[in-house]
């Protein structure tokens, strides 16, 4: 039976919003599955690999040229390709077999740190060097980021894709927390380099995984024959299913205006509390717990429900504002925890929302645009926001931005709800006062 809707179906996620309260389900379900399993232990090494990469490569980029600018650029290189060509990848993603096509990005991002780590350890390394690495880097991701996501789907099964995508999540930052210290000391140590070595190397561990699956146990797709006009095909399947369009316009809001956290975290470690970078290695890596401990807890769910996905964003918009005025930094570092605990269950709802309301053989380009879309932001709100904290101040800057997710996110919750076909219940009687969504009745439907 299909996943996703179809032309005459009822939309998806109307069967995740029931009244019903959500089933739980095991944290770590989907790595009883074999194929994931080696899916998963392959990502967490190679995803440490890529965390070590990121660190070092803005620290030589800033060595060798001494211009902050420099780095914004090596970062704009990386991200540029996605906001180009994101679409494409999604196309590719859909006509070939995923699991060979894995073969192919996981090898290039290998080659990839090697040849980073060959110019840095002979010495020759320039900083043109890095952007090149930078931009191909960004080109392979616009192909290797659509075929991982629905190939999740491939190997665990539609019953498990969300607490797989929430895995996905918490392996990333696993890494994330463990990648820039091993980063830091391997850089002190011994130089560059060699964590530009260990980065190119620990693309063996995913190759190794993909190459011990069991192909007979991965759940089919059927592939998109070679034709003209897929691009916009897939386009048009997002048009039709407004289930689909309003989770991506949502990410799209929160990953422009709302995930800046570069900016505002360094600005308020130096400008507003003094700490220096002492500080910011310190917001980040609670940022990065907070994140974890959000894809752990959507990993129990086992339904995606529309309202967990609405009210985390305007929960996540809220709290933006209210820690952007935060006296000290006894109030501020627990809010940045949260922040990332609502920050990853929009991503992750969002994500799985958008993957089991499409068709498997439409889920590469569907979920090319969700990457684009939440990725795409990057290269656009980062110098806007930028710019609001030098001209009127990190607090302001970080404000409007919470300002504008919250916002985003009321309206397009009743968007989801219209799509749905739900209504907002309120009830302010005494001991039952409660505001939720609720299923239309048939006359109210009628009237509609």
């Amino acid at each position: 039976m299909s996943t996703g809707p179809g032309a005459d179906s009822a939309p998806a996620p109307a069967a995740h919003d029931s009244t019903a309260r959500p089933r739980k389900t095991s944290m770590f379900a989907s790595l009883k599955v074999r194929n994931y399993r080696l899916f998963a232990t392959g990502a967490v090494v190679s995803n440490t690999g890529t965390w070590m990469a990121r660190i070092t490569q803005d620290w030589l980029v800033l060595s060798l040229t001494g211009s902050s600018a420099a780095v914004g650029v090596t970062t704009a290189m990386q991200f540029l390709p996605m906001l180009l060509f994101g679409l494409y990848g999604g196309v590719i993603a859909d006509r070939f077999a995923k699991r060979s096509l894995l073969f192919c990005t996981q090898g290039a991002m290998s080659l990839s740190g090697l040849f980073l780590a060959a110019l840095t350890l002979s010495g020759h390394v320039q900083v043109w060097h890095v952007y090149l690495a930078a931009f191909f880097t960004g080109l392979v991701t616009v192909v290797d980021n659509p075929t991982r996501q629905s190939f999740v789907s491939e190997m665990v099964g539609p019953d498990q894709v969300r607490n797989a995508v929430s895995l996905n999540s918490a392996n990333f930052q696993s890494a994330r927390l463990i990648g820039p210290a091993v980063a830091s000391v391997l850089t002190a140590a011994v130089g560059p380099g060699w964590a530009f070595l260990a980065n190119g190397l620990s693309f063996l561990a995913p190759l190794t995984g993909l190459l011990l699956m069991r192909t007979s146990e991965l759940h089919e797709t059927k592939l998109a024959p070679r034709g003209k006009g897929q691009l916009k095909e897939g386009l048009r399947y997002v048009s039709r299913h407004p289930e689909l369009i309003w989770p991506i316009v949502l990410v799209g809001f929160v990953g422009t205006f709302g995930f800046n956290f570069p900016i505002w975290l360094s600005a308020y470690a130096d400008d507003v509390f003094h700490g220096g970078v002492g500080m910011y290695g310190v917001f980040n890596t609670l940022m990065a717990v907070g994140s974890l401990a959000g894809a752990l807890l959507a990993a129990r769910r086992r339904s995606t429900r529309l309202r967990v996905l609405a009210g985390a964003a305007i929960g996540f918009g809220a709290l933006e504002v209210l820690a952007a005025w935060a006296p000290g930094v006894w109030a501020f570092a627990p809010l940045i925890v949260l922040l990332g605990i609502l920050g990853l269950t929009v991503n992750v709802t969002a994500n799985s929302t958008v993957q089991m309301g499409t068709e498997p053989e439409m889920r590469g380009r569907v979920m090319s645009l969700f990457m684009m879309v939440f990725t795409g932001g990057t290269p656009l709100g980062g110098p806007l926001f930028g710019w609001l904290a030098d001209q009127y101040g990190v607090r302001v800057s970080f404000m409007l931005g919470g300002v504008i997710c919250a916002a985003a996110a009321a309206g397009v919750g009743l968007m989801l709800a219209r799509a749905a076909n739900l209504r907002l219940k309120v009830d302010l009687r005494r001991g039952e006062r409660h505001l939720q969504f609720v299923p239309r009745e048939p006359r109210e439907l009628a009237v509609a």
